[in-house]
């Protein structure tokens, strides 16, 4: 109830008028603007405007300032709310599912019933921290869309959705301890998640990019979304109109759908001309085959997710690069060629590697008005650079 008091004290006329006065105040004048602000309102109101601020500008980025500087966050908010471009897509999907109403369990803040609700689907959102719940509230007002979010405090587990087309379950990932890996340690746990969205007409239950494939439920289909090249989550769908067992990676903007296929491993072959570096949700989701079959490649070592082909066939699943030079791992070679090439921006990547980027430039000190792409990795096994650069076309 404590923390409640200072974020109502926000929702106040004199509150509001304080958020406006604060926006956008560096860090560095934090201190002389509260100490002018105390003089003419309470400290403990000063505090909790300016640290409102700071999380708007932290959460411009996943929700864009027009909507951040209207919404309110809570520090665990910012860094679990889910990106408002996966949100909005997700949404879109169960809006094409047939989906009218959603009981969005675990709903943080309201990123995801804010996603929902501007899809034009009806939202019960539930979270059991009274002042997460207050904010969401906030949220839903704040954007006008509090005719479709009902924001109820409640244990999830306790909760009858039997009402809802859908399901929606976001389980809390972290802990005091920082990230929690054993999806049984989930908030709920991912077996009841998985429970409660198996009964459900549809349902979509978000989780961690990194769950290991074989913990898939056998009747759900594994999504694995990134958003500009980042992997964000990873989405277990259920029930009608989805199909069990299926694989997808979608890229966000696009949307970009990459459907699994069941291909076998791409064969290994020796470095052709150019090099595709798959996107990390075709990665994350085991289709890398699929685009090696796409643009006519195959691995340049059985471990590693780097296709090599001879042809450029551009793919938006991958980055295709042009190699110019294939070296055995040596610092001195790579130096010297650099030097010889006048490169003096040298983009860094590697799989496969123990070498950090940043180590990489200070030993090779690159210097010249051109720029070169580095990968450090393995070639059938033997640690390799290739040079090149973005490919054309």
């Amino acid at each position: 109830m404590n923390d409640l008091l200072p974020f109502r004290s926000l929702l106040t006329p004199e509150g509001r008028a304080l958020l406006d006065e604060v926006r956008g105040t560096a860090p560095a004048d934090e201190l002389a603007v509260a100490t002018r602000l105390r003089r003419e309102h309470p400290a403990d109101l000063v505090s909790a405007a300016l640290g409102q601020a700071r999380l708007r500008q932290r959460a411009a980025a996943k929700f864009g300032a027009e909507d951040a500087e209207r919404m309110f966050f809570t520090p665990n908010g910012v860094e679990q709310s889910t990106r408002t471009s996966v949100a909005a897509y997700r949404a879109g999907r169960l809006r094409e599912l047939g989906v009218t109403s959603v009981a969005d369990l675990c709903c943080g803040i309201g990123g995801d019933a804010l996603a929902l609700a501007r899809a034009g689907i009806r939202v019960l959102a539930v979270d059991r921290d009274p002042l997460t719940a207050e904010v969401a509230r906030a949220n839903a007002e704040a954007l006008g869309l509090g005719e479709l979010i009902e924001v109820r405090e409640a244990d999830v587990t306790e909760v009858d959705t039997s009402s809802y087309d859908a399901v929606f379950v976001d389980p809390a990932r972290r802990g005091g301890r920082g990230r929690i890996f054993d999806p049984e340690a989930y908030s709920p746990p991912l077996s009841w998640a998985v429970g409660a969205a198996s009964a459900a007409r549809v349902a979509a239950l978000k989780i961690a990019p990194g769950i290991p494939h074989e913990t898939v439920p056998a009747g759900a289909e594994a999504e694995w979304i990134s958003d500009g090249g980042d992997v964000k989550e990873a989405v277990l769908w259920f029930g009608a109109g989805i199909r069990p067992g299926a694989v997808r990676a979608t890229l966000l903007p696009g949307p970009r759908s990459l459907l699994g296929r069941g291909l076998p491993d791409p064969r290994v072959r020796p470095v052709g001309r150019y090099l595709y570096e798959p996107d990390g949700a075709v990665i994350r989701a085991h289709l890398v085959a699929e685009v090696a079959e796409s643009v006519g490649g195959g691995l340049v070592d059985e471990t590693i997710a780097y296709i090599t082909a001879d042809e450029l066939r551009p793919t938006p699943y991958a980055s295709a690069y042009e190699i110019t030079d294939q070296l055995h791992f040596n610092v001195k070679k790579l130096k010297a060629l650099l030097r010889e090439r006048e490169v003096g921006t040298l983009t860094v990547k590697k799989r496969g590697s123990a070498v950090e980027p940043e180590e990489l430039r200070r030993k090779v000190k690159p210097q010249g008005p051109h720029s070169a792409t580095v990968f450090l990795t393995r070639v059938a096994g033997a640690p390799t650079m290739l040079l090149g650069a973005p490919a054309n076309g």
